[in-house]
């Protein structure tokens, strides 16, 4: 029976070639977007779950407190003093390793030097995450000093192998380590990135601060592994109390979130993870399965389309004895057949495209077809598919009343009512209205984020890292840079603009509270010229000068750290350092060092020529952006000669700040436009078993003078009222969801009456534009071959 009911439905699939490789490629389109995006959502939902025992590991974070207890804030840093002490003295944490670093800095071998993420951690390390060895012992990789492990891709770089154990490389051309492992390039959904691994005894010998870690720093991460996940609740009620047990200064709540949960989950409010990341995951997988179910809507449409050329097949088929149950075995091998086709093109589709969608999201997405899992997905979602679209004209057809269809008679189905398909039409317009307002609220949104004040000069202002002699002779750089007219002016800072960091307790100012001891500041330290370089926004007072010796021992402060510390008159105030007297010169307005959709938070600038890590430059607007590079390259490279030189520009490390938005939007536009190209094509289906059911009606009409323009009128008003009627549901739905994500911002613009607008005259026009072809044929028929059969 499986064999005739397959040979019949190549027969008709053959038959009706048109209609079946309409069917095809909406399915197939529809297939591969789906297939695409779930790819996705997989790569974000597996980050960090590839190690063994992922479930095991836990970053140890902090619950920052005001006076009263209340949690302020949550960091991902939990103070340089608390791995130390959960090692000795929680006992359910098998292993706890501190890292540190992550910083583009220079390795080399005897002839080549290279710019790549260096990292610091204890031994330990190798036993939290199972790096997988490709050369060397995990278990002694890192015991000795000056031993450093290197990806495989590293490797390649420094000496074209991976068989490169116990030779040497020179960090920052200053100390020696000895190569004691290689381990396989990191997944690319892998939060702790680095190209090379060194042991913590390396970082405390070129690092003094290192040995005594203070509790009131917040410069290092610390990963653990539990033995039992089950007991996390009874581990966080012993480590939350380690904290303010070690140092009274400030209270502090520590805590163990599970690393796999962190890149969804890394929202925080009061302490506890309010979402993340998963709301965008959750949006991909309802457009993924948005639009596989307007693909099979679209099948529907074509399927019954044709409905009155199988009327006579269902009819004779009936007569002769066919049962109901048989006939809907048909269709639906007929529906499964063009979904096993399809899902052959979706998968080329997917493989074809699957590089220029990891370029175009700056991913790393890859199928393993060696895995069950992704065949059975695959497989599940063609079944699904199938019978998704080949459930409803299975029915519809074989429904037909055999007298009605033979004796001419219009075929209807009673069981669903032909209406339905007017139904699948607005369902899939509404389904388009939705993604192009969500389109143009978050084009929007990211461009109201972007014209938003940064609060400093960010389109010419480019830095360069201060490594090698670049250091210790920075005056001179500073003084030859000038000379060449590249830049306009020079400063030295201890962190990028876009990445100030350095968050500490304990300033003290005239009138502090009680409650000002438990206030996080921001710290960027930095020379002169600070102001003139970068172009920061003062309030009141002045730069950094030269001019004035005190300025050797000066600060300045946000207009938020003024407000939190409610001084009146700020400039000329002492403020106490880590024990040292601090002079305010000046207030600066908030700027966005952080993330650009956060107001400013309390910030301290503080003098030091000692503190260096970046020089900033202002180039000069007279001279083109490559002359104004090939100067300061040359500079660079004179003063420092043995390291290579970077420059980035602080516009594009800023852009990237908005990574998520962009794929967001990228992924919105790319399947809202397949989503409404699959619509029109199921709109299309619709106007053609229109046409065909209303032929007699149309040749009447032309025979008592309607024109052509008539016809397409008649056919054309009732598919448009469809598409408003989509509009009364897929605007307010769509207004509803976008107004919710857009008060995940703090500066958020607002859903227009233009974007609405706009979003249904475009998907009318859309339709228009798809029905009149339709219509137009329809019109142009000789009404004659119309009526003689009667």
């Amino acid at each position: 029976m499986f064999r005739l009911n397959l040979k019949i439905a190549l027969r008709n699939l053959w038959r009706n070639k048109t209609s079946s490789v309409i069917n095809i490629i909406g399915l197939a389109i529809g297939l591969s977007a789906c297939l695409l995006l779930l790819l996705y959502v997989n790569y974000e939902r597996d980050f960090d779950r590839h190690f063994k025992d992922a479930d095991k590991i836990y970053q140890v974070m902090t619950n920052f407190q005001d006076a009263s207890g209340k949690i302020t804030s949550t960091g991902f840093s939990p103070g340089n003093g608390i791995a130390m002490a959960i090692k000795a003295k929680i006992p359910e944490v098998d292993v706890i390793t501190r890292i540190g670093g992550g910083d583009r800095s220079p390795i080399a071998n005897a002839q080549k030097v290279f710019n790549r993420v260096d990292l610091f951690a204890d031994p330990d390390i190798l036993k939290v995450f199972n790096y997988e060895f490709i050369a060397g012992n995990p278990n002694t990789a890192l015991n000795t000093p000056n031993s450093i492990v290197l990806t495989q891709e590293t490797a390649i770089l420094l000496f074209g192998t991976t068989d490169v154990l116990n030779k040497t490389v020179r960090y920052k051309n200053a100390n020696n380590l000895k190569v004691t492992g290689v381990i396989k390039n990191l997944p690319a959904n892998t939060s702790l990135r680095f190209d090379y691994l060194m042991p913590w005894s390396f970082f405390e010998s070129i690092n003094s601060y290192v040995k005594n870690p203070g509790w009131g720093d917040f410069s290092f991460l610390a990963m653990a592994r539990v033995n039992n996940p089950a007991t996390i609740d009874a581990i966080n009620a012993k480590v939350k109390k380690l904290f303010n047990e070690n140092y009274t200064a400030q209270k502090n709540e520590n805590f163990l979130f599970p690393l796999s949960d962190k890149h969804l989950h890394g929202e925080f409010l009061n302490g506890k993870s309010v979402g993340g990341e998963i709301e965008r995951i959750y949006l991909f997988i309802a457009l993924a399965f948005g639009i596989l179910l307007v693909a099979c809507i679209n099948f529907m449409n074509m399927a019954t389309a044709k409905s009155e050329r199988r009327a006579k097949e269902v009819g004779i088929k009936k007569t002769i004895g066919a049962t109901r149950g048989s006939l809907i075995t048909q269709f639906l091998t007929e529906a499964m057949v063009l979904t096993a086709v399809a899902v052959l093109i979706a998968a080329a589709i997917v493989e074809v495209s699957l590089p220029l969608f990891n370029n175009l999201l700056q991913i790393d997405i890859t199928i393993d077809y060696g895995n069950t899992g992704y065949w059975l997905g695959i497989f599940s979602i063609a079944l699904v598919t199938g019978l998704l679209s080949g459930a409803y004209p299975a029915l519809f057809l074989s429904s037909f009343n055999p007298i009605q269809t033979l004796k001419k008679k219009t075929a209807r189905a009673k069981l669903i009512p032909v209406n339905l398909r007017q139904v699948l039409v607005v369902t899939q317009f509404s389904f388009a209205i939705m993604l192009i307002i969500a389109t143009l609220v978050i084009y929007k949104q990211m461009q109201f984020i972007k014209n938003r004040p940064v609060g400093y000069n960010i389109n010419l202002l480019a830095e360069l890292p201060q490594d090698g002699e670049l250091f210790g002779k920075f005056e001179l750089f500073k003084a030859q840079a000038l000379k060449t007219g590249a830049v306009t002016s020079v400063n030295q800072s201890s962190q990028s603009m876009t990445r100030v960091g350095n968050w500490f307790y304990g300033l003290e100012w005239p009138g502090m509270e009680q409650r000002g001891k438990e206030i996080v500041f921001n710290r960027l330290q930095t020379s002169y010229d600070f102001v003139k370089t970068t172009g920061v926004e003062l309030i009141s007072g002045r730069d950094f000068s030269r001019d004035f010796a005190s300025d050797t021992a000066a600060i300045l402060l946000s207009s938020t750290a003024v407000k939190v510390m409610k001084l009146k008159d700020p400039v000329g105030t002492t403020v106490k350092l880590f024990g040292n007297q601090l002079k305010v010169i000046g207030v600066f307005k908030d700027f966005n060092w952080d993330s650009p959709y956060r107001s400013g938070r309390q910030m301290v600038i503080n003098f030091s020529k000692n503190e260096g890590g970046i020089i900033n430059m202002q180039l000069n607007p007279a001279n083109s952006l490559s002359k104004n590079i090939a100067l300061i390259s040359a500079v660079a490279k004179n003063i420092s000669p043995e390291y290579p030189v970077e420059i980035g520009f602080v516009n594009e490390l800023y852009s990237r700040k908005m990574h998520s938005e962009n794929i967001l939007g990228i992924l919105v536009n790319l399947f809202g436009g397949i989503a409404i190209l699959i619509s029109c094509m199921g709109l299309y289906g619709l106007v053609t078993y229109s046409a065909e059911q209303r032929t007699k009606e149309f040749g009447v009409r032309r025979v008592l003078g309607a024109s052509v323009g008539n016809i397409m009128q008649i056919l054309s008003v009732s598919f448009l009222k469809m598409v408003f009627v989509a509009a009364c549901i897929g605007v307010p739905l769509a207004y509803y969801l976008m107004n919710r994500w857009l008060t995940s911002f703090e500066f958020r613009t607002t859903i227009s009456f233009l974007v609405l607008l706009s979003s249904i005259g475009g998907t009318a026009l859309i339709a228009l534009l798809t029905i009149s072809f339709q219509a137009y044929k329809a019109a142009k028929a000789n009404p004659v071959q119309a009526l003689k059969y009667e």
